[in-house]
């Protein structure tokens, strides 16, 4: 896939870059496996903001995509290559021999015809899907499980791939796309290959409204607010924030704070931590 780009005749398409789509196949889901979305405008039961800056967008349905790939040696052929709008990757529409349908997330190098496999005795080609006790040392993956037979919850984004480094008593240590270095069971499963459209970073969205397409509704700086509304308010003009460090507007520090917790139980699968 390549990145659009174009003339500036407006401020809007100035740096607007877009997805030239050249990869997708087929333009409309496969009905049977769409699936209602229902909005929060970032609300909780009371009605209450619970999460801001969420609010509008286009209408779109979910699709149920099959993390699991628990068909093991039922071989199924690659039908389409599909947009999300829920995700950055793209899809790829799956017909099983006895014609039952399925989405996957589409790797890289996948094409419309290619056949793709489940378990521990398919080979070691891009889509399919293997136990990591199948998975020779050294190879990318992604769609990792956490626990067995849960279903791929890493490295399911556009462009993301881990690489599986060693074996060593019932598990395997992944080095995820963050940079950690972590443990895993190794009869957790995995896919073969990296997600595609990576070019998904050089995107641009160029104006403010692809934003509210997105759902996305706009955010004010803490420092343009006054002191009730925001720590990082107040002062004559343009002035600094006046703390040691940027804060969110109850006062928690935020922009690299670290916030996750050394007492956590999973911290214990974590042989090296992510890139700071």
């Amino acid at each position: 896939m390549a990145v659009k780009t174009f003339n500036p005749t407006s401020p809007a398409v100035r740096g607007m870059a877009v997805a030239d789509y050249s990869v997708i196949t087929k333009k409309t889901p496969e009905k049977s496996l769409l699936k209602s979305r229902k909005k929060t405008g970032g609300r909780n039961s009371y009605g209450r903001i619970t999460v801001r800056h969420i609010g509008g967008g286009n209408r779109r349905k979910l699709r149920d995509i099959d993390w699991k790939r628990d068909r093991e040696g039922v071989k199924a052929t690659v039908k389409a290559i599909e947009y999300d709008p829920n995700r950055t990757a793209y899809l790829a529409l799956i017909q099983y021999i006895d014609g039952a349908k399925s989405y996957i997330l589409a790797p890289a190098g996948l094409k419309v015809g290619d056949s793709v496999e489940s378990g521990a005795g398919a080979d070691i080609l891009v889509g399919n899907v293997l136990p990591i006790s199948a998975i020779p040392v050294g190879t990318v993956i992604c769609c990792v499980e956490l626990n067995p037979g849960k279903g791929a919850q890493m490295v399911r984004t556009a462009g993301a791939s881990a690489q599986l480094m060693a074996r060593e008593n019932g598990y395997a240590q992944i080095r995820l796309p963050s940079g950690e270095v972590r443990l895993v069971p190794e009869k957790c499963r995995a896919m073969i290959g990296e997600i595609g459209n990576a070019e998904h970073e050089n995107i641009k969205l160029g104006k403010a409204g692809k934003s509210r397409h997105k759902g996305i509704r706009p955010s004010v700086r803490g420092v343009v607010m006054n002191p009730n509304d925001h720590p990082h308010g107040g002062g004559e003009g343009k002035s600094p924030i006046g703390l040691p460090g940027p804060v969110t507007p109850w006062g928690v520090p935020t922009l690299g704070k670290k916030t996750r917790n050394k007492k956590k139980q999973s911290g214990k699968y974590i042989v090296k931590a992510r890139k700071s």
